[in-house]
């Protein structure tokens, strides 16, 4: 025991000493929250850094003279010759001609580049708006009447628990389940590949040579998955505790920022109660005030015991595994013909998670996914956030604690072999042989 502690505490301070741990530990959350910041920033201010298209209109129908408005991201200009307009609206200094033929079919923006699908979008709106209005005219409908009557309607997703309902999050579960599945994702591949790629610098090195006249292989692969891992859980908990703390200086900051920008944009659109008295809406502010209260009923504690769970024993299972393929090849080159099969449950997961189990996080494919060891960790860290039986997360996680212990013992007899085989191309079948090598 002592010498497995004694390997781990090397894996462990060797790599956190290091100048890259300590500028990357600070770097990430730094990066991460101000790329956040900036997208959310360009987002709302997304107006301010586009260049405002200038357009000519040429309407042979007539109908929308006069009536398409001009904002901050297009300016309409009538044509004041239909007929040559196609031919000098580049010259004249015009980006696009919106080209209306009399029939208004085949209806044309024409550029000397392409129109982007905002700005082709936006004009195809605008266009339809006026000629539905037109029509509405026309039959006689008041178009107020009509948009009051197809209002849309919002619906609060609840949920019912013993002590009563309570808002269900589903947005912010949403993005909870996938940024934990996400980074555990990440994780393992991250330092699942530390592991190998340690195992094969000291094979090739020879120095695994001495270690072994000391240790067991099995305390020596051990020791460094721990250690390893430690480094691993180490970085997370120092990015999680830095996001929080660089979220919590510069949310209100930004939060303001958005409000501010979102209230101007819709310029504090009024709408007319039933009796007729004005009422200012201010959906900037509620839609702030509403994603803050999602954020507080997720049970952040739970969420990340259990995130630090799967993180441990994931990497640990999936570690094991990649230091066996590291003891079998002298580089790593060598490692890609088991990569994929290796790799391939965390991706089939990802994926699916994305489209099937974030939908259907109750549904028999989802469960089960969740329960298999190589793909619990990202399958369950997907369910939980939307709830998930204490019975299916403790029968989950036994069965995530055995699987580590299984493939560690697997794992374990490949890499006691392999670990002192040189100049021999390892395949599938010699790891087979290696696995029932008597002790």
């Amino acid at each position: 025991m002592n010498k497995i502690l004694l390997i781990i505490q090397r894996e462990y301070l060797s790599r956190v000493k290091k100048k890259s741990f300590i500028v990357m530990t600070f770097l990430v959350p730094v990066m991460f929250i101000g790329m956040i910041a900036l997208i959310a920033f360009i987002s709302v201010k997304q107006n301010d850094f586009s260049d405002k298209k200038k357009i000519e209109v040429a309407d042979e129908s007539g109908r929308f003279i006069g009536k398409l408005k001009s904002d901050n991201t297009v300016a309409y200009t009538a044509a004041k010759d239909n007929a040559t307009a196609k031919s000098s609206f580049i010259k004249d200094g015009y980006d696009y001609l919106l080209y209306i033929p009399a029939s208004m079919t085949g209806i044309q923006l024409l550029g000397e580049k392409k129109a982007g699908p905002m700005t082709s979008g936006k004009i195809e709106d605008e266009l339809t708006n006026i000629i539905r209005a037109q029509r509405l005219a026309e039959a006689g409908i008041d178009s107020a009447v009509l948009a009051k009557a197809q209002r849309s309607v919002s619906i609060a997703s609840m949920q019912v628990t013993e002590n009563g309902v309570k808002d269900a999050h589903a947005w912010v579960a949403y993005g909870v389940g996938f940024l934990c599945a996400f980074l555990i994702y990440l994780s393992l591949f991250i330092y699942g590949t530390q592991v190998m790629r340690g195992v094969i610098e000291e094979k090739v090195s020879r120095i695994v040579e001495v270690i072994i006249s000391s240790v067991k292989p099995f305390q020596l692969m051990l020791g460094k998955i721990i250690g390893v891992g430690m480094v691993g859980l180490t970085q997370f908990i120092l990015w999680i505790a830095i996001s929080i703390g660089l979220s919590m200086a510069g949310g209100t900051a930004l939060m303001k920022t958005g409000m501010k920008a979102k209230t101007e944009q819709i310029s504090q659109m009024q709408h007319t109660s039933v009796d007729g008295t004005a009422v200012t809406a201010n959906p900037a502010a509620d839609d702030m005030t509403g994603v803050m209260q999602d954020i507080a009923g997720i049970p952040v504690a739970y969420t990340l015991g259990c995130f630090l769970f799967y993180f441990l024993f994931g990497y640990l299972l999936y570690s094991a595994i990649f230091a066996a393929v590291g003891s079998a090849v002298d580089n790593e080159t060598e490692t890609q013909q088991f990569m994929l099969p290796i790799t391939l449950p965390l991706i089939f997961t990802f994926a699916l998670a994305q489209s099937f189990i974030i939908n259907n996080p109750d549904s028999s494919l989802s469960v089960w996914l969740s329960m298999i060891p190589f793909t619990s960790p990202i399958a369950m860290m997907i369910r939980i956030p939307f709830g998930v039986p204490a019975w299916q997360l403790a029968l989950s996680m036994l069965f995530m604690v055995l699987g580590f212990l299984f493939t560690t013992w697997v794992a374990a007899r490949i890499y006691r072999v392999g670990i002192l085989m040189y100049g021999k191309k390892a395949s599938y079948k010699e790891l087979a042989k290696w696995f029932m090598y008597k002790e």
